[in-house]
């Protein structure tokens, strides 16, 4: 018993950190949401999504091939990575949860913002400008669906 109480103390420590980091992610939206103004829908998983364009083409889901103009920044505006006006493709399976996951919310020709939660983007990985833990805003156009 002795020889588990360390095992289980830190499992422990690593479970709070995990459930602090979910809410920080979560006030740190939230913020963001309220300082923007933004008509916000919830997913459930710690994502948000703001349609300013439903679009009335073809809809997705997470085995799609889809064409999609983005920019992505942090919550402080610092943009990290952005297309071009035609945007690029890919297979949702081949990207962060977060865009697997929201991407499919829009048809095409629809337009918003994905907010995702650090641990539906990189999680506790620093991925070139973008810190570790970060929440990632994404302004979307959804173009097509190949």
């Amino acid at each position: 018993m002795k020889k588990l109480f360390p095992l289980i103390l830190i499992l422990f420590v690593f479970t709070a950190c995990s459930k602090k980091k979910a809410k920080n992610d979560e006030e740190i939206i939230q913020d963001y949401i309220e300082a923007n103004n933004l008509n916000a829908e919830a997913t459930g998983t710690g994502l948000y999504y703001v349609r300013s364009v439903t679009g009335t083409g073809d809809g997705c889901d997470e085995n799609s091939t889809v064409r999609v103009a983005y920019k992505g920044y942090l919550t402080d505006g610092k943009v990290f990575d952005e297309s071009s006006e035609e945007g690029i493709s890919f297979g949702l399976w081949q990207v962060i949860q977060g865009w697997t996951e929201g991407i499919p919310y829009f048809k095409e020709g629809g337009e918003g913002i994905l907010l995702i939660p650090s641990e539906l983007g990189y999680g506790n990985q620093a991925v070139g400008s973008i810190p570790a833990n970060s929440v990632l805003i994404f302004d979307i156009k959804l173009i097509e669906v190949l």
